[in-house]
């Protein structure tokens, strides 16, 4: 039995691998990458069967941001094109979350700028957007900075199912990227919202200048922090942030990051969300064959993703099936959305 099979019992067996064992891998993988990739689709093919569980968000509150991660557009510490706006009314809110229901997602996060959510008016519209959002039939999801557990409790009575709280890297290289908030503060929202009974979604960013060594650090933090879902975010370089002209990672490297955070999380959502097109390339499908059992579909806070219809088309293709059918479009529905297009490009 070799190191790799040796691995993959450990992991379907729900045992977990160690940080050596994970190193190892991962050197495994530099010469064999194709052979771990395709052990780490037997362990999520053993724990998630062939559903792909898609999401999608909205940039709720955008720009202006105090702390200074060094990756973001929205930080206030750069110059960046990001635009700035306060929060969305639900209304609208749940208006996007709807479009992305009929695309297929099944869950829809609001996300904003900023360390934490104070004003009482901003929290009275997300709970609105939030129960509006269930009322869609679909999983409301929130990322909104910092919070406690009393907050996590509101938000759970008012319908949210997943609490969103990204620690972004590992405890070890987090002082490189971040300096304006310490850690725990990130690794405690996650604790508090765990405690007060929501679903918890909590990954990072890859390509950040760290060794693979921090990301099995991460994977580690968050199997010891029980996260049911891990976003995996690979960097999308912005220019004006100190991160901006930081070279992309090679998307073999990826695949592998991937694949090793499968066996280090065998039993958990492993969700591949932004940078994935424009880092993986022709290469994203094996993203899924790689261990991944989740995406984020459509556009990201920032940037632009994909049409959720080709990720769609990417699950059918390789005999996979999404958790969420998107809505059938009727020609009379497609015309009036062709009609908005056109006003649309006119600037009207």
């Amino acid at each position: 039995m070799d190191i790799i099979e040796k691995l993959q019992r450990l992991a379907t067996g729900n045992k977990g691998i160690g940080a050596d064992d994970a190193l190892r891998l991962f050197e495994e993988g530099a010469a064999r990458p194709f052979r771990v990739m395709a052990a780490a689709a037997e362990i999520r093919r053993h724990f998630k069967g062939d559903s792909i569980s898609l999401c999608a968000i909205t940039n709720a509150k955008s720009g202006k941001c105090p702390e200074n991660c060094k990756f973001c557009a929205q930080s206030a510490h750069y110059a960046t094109a990001v635009e700035s706006y306060p929060l969305k009314k639900a209304q609208e809110i749940i208006e996007a979350a709807e479009a992305a229901g009929r695309a297929g997602a099944e869950m829809f996060g609001i996300v904003t700028s900023g360390k934490r959510i104070r004003a009482k008016k901003e929290w009275a519209e997300i709970v609105r957007a939030i129960r509006g959002i269930n009322a869609l039939g679909m999983k409301a999801c929130a990322s909104l900075g910092i919070i406690d557990k009393e907050t996590a409790l509101t938000l759970g009575d008012a319908g949210l199912y997943r609490y969103h709280h990204n620690l972004e890297t590992s405890r070890s290289f987090f002082p490189e990227i971040c300096t304006t908030h310490a850690y725990d503060e990130d690794v405690e929202t996650v604790r508090a919202a765990r405690a007060a009974g929501l679903s918890v979604c909590c990954g990072g960013l890859i390509g950040l200048g760290e060794a693979i060594r921090h990301r099995i650090e991460l994977a580690l933090t968050l199997r010891e922090l029980n996260v049911d879902s891990i976003p995996v975010n690979i960097l999308n370089p912005i220019k004006g942030t100190p991160l901006g002209r930081t070279p992309p990672l090679a998307p073999m490297e990826i695949l592998l990051t991937i694949a090793v955070f499968r066996f280090l999380l065998p039993d958990k959502d492993i969700r591949l969300c932004g940078g994935k097109e424009k880092n993986l390339r022709q290469l994203l499908p094996l993203g899924l064959v790689a261990g991944a059992n989740a995406l984020m579909t459509g556009n990201y806070l920032t940037t632009l993703g994909r049409d959720a219809g080709l990720d769609l088309e990417m699950i059918k293709d390789m005999g996979l099936k999404a958790t969420r059918q998107p809505a059938p479009v009727c020609a009379c529905t497609a015309g009036k959305k062709r009609s908005r297009s056109k006003k649309n490009s006119k600037g009207e």
